[in-house]
């Protein structure tokens, strides 16, 4: 009985060593996190990962939506294959600064659903921290999936010394509902909100350009106001944003001077003041 409590106690201390050691070789680490579905989320993560590869950095995409796993899909690397040793799982690369790890990449049959329990998804995300061979990374993207639940929870354990999490939201009184749990559960965990973004922030219309307010505006600035947390910008609901999601080419590569490009640039701006190079 005690060799078989040894035996457990290295093991796990072999795990924990594993994913400490993967996480030393990442320099800064922030969770992408949103209240409910449809905000954008995964738009905002892909177009601030570009950015920052853009300039020179070393940067992960780490698609936690085990359920739903979008990323791939934004950066045209659906055919991509996660090569494995003996040392751990290989991310796709997208040169010449990006890595991505998605459950995307391990389903034969994208129709296919993730039917799992929490402890099982909860394992799923540990293995594409600890044994995905991410190597140096000056910025981890973490994209979690909606809510306040098994992953957000998995991740905010696993990365306990992120640099801190950006709220996804668009101005509706009921997504900003579910952002201020967003941001009262970071803070339960005592992780930093970076910033909250304001997403679909009003329509461009694509044929006179004028400003529409579809969804009304300046609700997330205000939620951020009201929480004492940092506002980083406003993106407006742009077609060319949508088209760009669609056929894998981010906004901030496709057109540099389309204006929700630029706001992803300034967002860009805000964090690196934050955190740091």
């Amino acid at each position: 009985m005690e060799d078989s409590d040894n035996i457990e106690v290295k093991t796990m201390d072999d795990k924990e060593y594993k994913l400490k050691k993967s996480l030393a070789r990442i320099k800064h680490k922030i969770i992408v996190m949103s209240g409910k579905g449809g905000v954008g989320k995964s738009t905002v993560t892909v177009n601030i990962a570009t950015a920052l590869a853009m300039r020179g950095y070393e940067v992960g995409i780490l698609d936690a939506d085990i359920h739903g796993p979008n990323i791939p899909k934004m950066l045209h690397i659906e055919d991509g294959e996660v090569m494995s040793d003996e040392d751990g799982l290989m991310p796709v690369l997208v040169p010449p600064h990006m890595k991505v790890m998605s459950m995307a990449f391990l389903l034969q049959d994208p129709d296919t659903p993730v039917v799992w329990r929490g402890p099982i998804k909860m394992g799923a995300l540990r293995q594409f921290v600890a044994d995905v061979k991410w190597g140096d990374l000056d910025y981890l993207i973490v994209d979690l999936p909606p809510g306040t639940g098994d992953e957000p929870l998995t991740i905010g354990q696993l990365l306990e010394d992120a640099d801190g999490a950006i709220i996804v939201t668009t101005p509706q009184d009921v997504a900003l509902l579910d952002s201020r749990k967003s941001v009262t559960f970071a803070q339960a965990l005592k992780l930093p909100v970076l910033g909250i973004v304001e997403n679909m922030s009003g329509l461009i219309c694509p044929h006179c350009q004028n400003h529409i307010d579809l969804f009304k505006v300046g609700g997330g600035e205000r939620a951020a106001a009201e929480m004492g947390v940092p506002f980083l910008g406003r993106v407006p609901l742009d077609p060319n944003v949508v088209l760009g999601g669609d056929d894998g080419t981010p906004i901030v590569l496709k057109d540099q001077n389309n204006v929700a490009a630029k706001a992803f640039h300034e967002m860009v701006d805000k964090l690196l003041k934050k955190v740091g190079d």
